[in-house]
């Protein structure tokens, strides 16, 4: 017998597809207690459950003894509700919020070494000034810039420096709060 199915199934037809996908990135703040071993257990709940994290950042909160993950996960890939609610089955986590981009301000931070001879330093400058980036480190033959911002501006400016000669690029978890109301 071969493997995989014979006839294409639609979408609308997998049990996974029906109503509970979204279509839209999830950005999880996860607040758990802040101990050993609590990013194992969510890293692990959630590649049992075949997600890719996107992307990861945890640190403490402005209580010590708590600490805050935000992820991002694909929701067209996956339903996130099944895996939030193994979230909340273990034993550190104190809270989940699935924050939606519209009502969320997020940040990234990035790192990036170009190749910058004499001639080409001036328009890496410029490229920097213009993304609001940090001339961070600065050697003979390259430049570190920094720049924070959301994920879309990362992208843009690694585009835009990236045929001036990348040599290395690092960049930070999203990291996510929620936006103000209105009347607070």
């Amino acid at each position: 017998m071969e493997a995989g199915t014979p006839d294409l199934i639609k979408l609308e037809d997998l049990d996974a597809a029906a109503g509970r996908l979204t279509g839209r990135k999830h950005v999880l703040s996860i607040t758990t207690e802040n101990k050993p071993g609590v990013l194992a257990r969510i890293a692990g709940l959630f590649s049992r459950r075949g997600f890719n994290i996107d992307t990861l950042a945890v640190g403490p909160t402005e209580d010590p003894d708590i600490a805050r993950f935000t992820l991002t996960v694909d929701g067209a890939v996956h339903p996130i509700d099944q895996v939030t609610k193994q979230l909340h089955k273990l034993v550190n986590v104190i809270k989940i919020r699935d924050m939606d981009p519209s009502e969320t301000i997020a940040r990234e931070m990035a790192l990036f070494k170009v190749s910058a001879p004499i001639e080409s330093r001036a328009e890496l400058m410029q490229f920097a000034e213009i993304f609001r980036g940090k001339i961070v480190d600065v050697s003979r033959r390259s430049l570190t810039i920094e720049v924070t911002g959301s994920s879309d501006k990362i992208e843009a400016f690694e585009r835009m420096i990236r045929p001036h000669g990348l040599i290395e690029m690092v960049r930070t978890g999203e990291v996510a709060i929620q936006r103000a109301k209105p009347d607070s």
